[in-house]
């Protein structure tokens, strides 16, 4: 029987990988292979192509699906794309809801694997494409910039409890005053390193200074965005992206009953993290988005969907912006 399609489902583990085989042939069967573990390093790469190499059959394309496990799959992913396989890398929510929907009840590597294996075959799925090394770097980068925001903001919160507290220590307050003062040296380091990083690429650059001419969105912002979607390389358009970030609405009806509908947050959260302090600018600087959230606000009664509203505003305008390579207009009908 002819094989229509192959693939390989990977369960990936800090230390192993479960792999499984699977092909649907033009009657729609499907046959599975027991799943065979692999260490998750170089050495367990390579066995790993071997073992496919043996049992694929070189008529049919053959693809590699596994789930994006923290930092875990990423040299695995590497690996194969510069082995000219096609690699499709999964959100760890749609993994999820499709085992549901096969009611597994149980929980394994092998079974992840053979799951990993069945939604390949079932369904069509994004290619993968990795970063350059570049924007590699600068996501690493941005990353280590918002976790030293996070922590200079504790440590500005307890001197603050410190300061209003009975009689304390002042070699704690003296501890603390000199952590504060690291972490703002490693930040201007950390956006400095940035800023070079961006100036060498000049496409990049140039995109960047566009962008920043919207009130409310800045340097760091942006570059976080692009970053965390890989320059909107598998965005096809503005609600692909929002659902990538957990900016899209779910709502919850069924007959009668009207539930209330609300952002779903499933996606990338430095993404959203990024945006919410520069919403809360473009509300106050933005006249445009001022009245958005001024008109939205006053028939929700609740502000924080006006900021999440407005946050998901400046998302799809930085991505119109960057797919134009326009700059921003504030009265754009008009100069239309």
């Amino acid at each position: 029987m002819k094989k229509v399609k192959q693939v390989i489902g990977i369960d990936v583990s800090k230390d192993t990988l479960a792999v499984c085989y699977g092909f649907s042939t033009e009657t729609q069967a499907t046959s599975y292979t027991k799943p065979t573990t692999f260490l998750n390093n170089l050495k367990g790469f390579t066995k790993l192509l071997h073992w496919v190499e043996e049992l694929k059959d070189e008529k049919t394309d053959l693809c590699f699906v596994m789930e994006a496990t923290g930092v875990y799959y990423e040299n695995l992913a590497y690996f194969l794309s510069e082995s000219r396989q096609i690699v499709h890398v999964l959100l760890p929510n749609k993994t999820k809801h499709f085992a549901k929907s096969l009611d597994i009840k149980s929980k394994t590597d092998e079974i992840d694997a053979k799951m990993l294996t069945q939604i390949g075959l079932e369904r069509q799925l994004l290619k993968w494409q990795p970063q350059s090394e570049n924007l590699h770097l600068i996501k690493q980068i941005c990353r280590e910039y918002k976790d030293l925001k996070e922590k200079i903001t504790v440590v500005k919160n307890q001197l603050h409890a410190k300061d209003h507290a009975y009689n304390s220590s002042k070699q704690v307050i003296k501890r603390l005053k000199a952590q504060e003062r690291f972490l703002e040296t490693q930040i201007l380091q950390v956006e400095h390193e940035l800023r070079v990083l961006c100036s060498e690429d000049e496409e990049l650059n140039e995109k960047i200074n566009k962008i920043q001419t919207v009130p409310g969105l800045s340097f760091i912002t942006i570059i976080t965005i692009i970053a965390e979607t890989n320059a909107f390389s598998l965005i096809e358009n503005s609600k692909q992206l929002c659902s990538y970030c957990g900016f899209d609405v779910i709502h919850n009806q069924s007959g009668i009953f009207k539930g209330k509908s609300k952002m779903s947050k499933k996606g990338n959260r430095f993404i959203r993290r990024a945006l919410y302090m520069p919403a809360l600018c473009a509300i106050k600087h933005n006249p445009t988005l001022k009245a958005f959230y001024n008109q939205l606000t006053e028939r929700k009664k609740v502000k924080k969907v006006g900021v999440t509203a407005v946050a998901r505003k400046m998302l799809i305008l930085t991505y119109t912006l960057w797919k134009n390579s326009a700059e921003f207009e504030l009265d754009y009908k008009k100069a239309a």
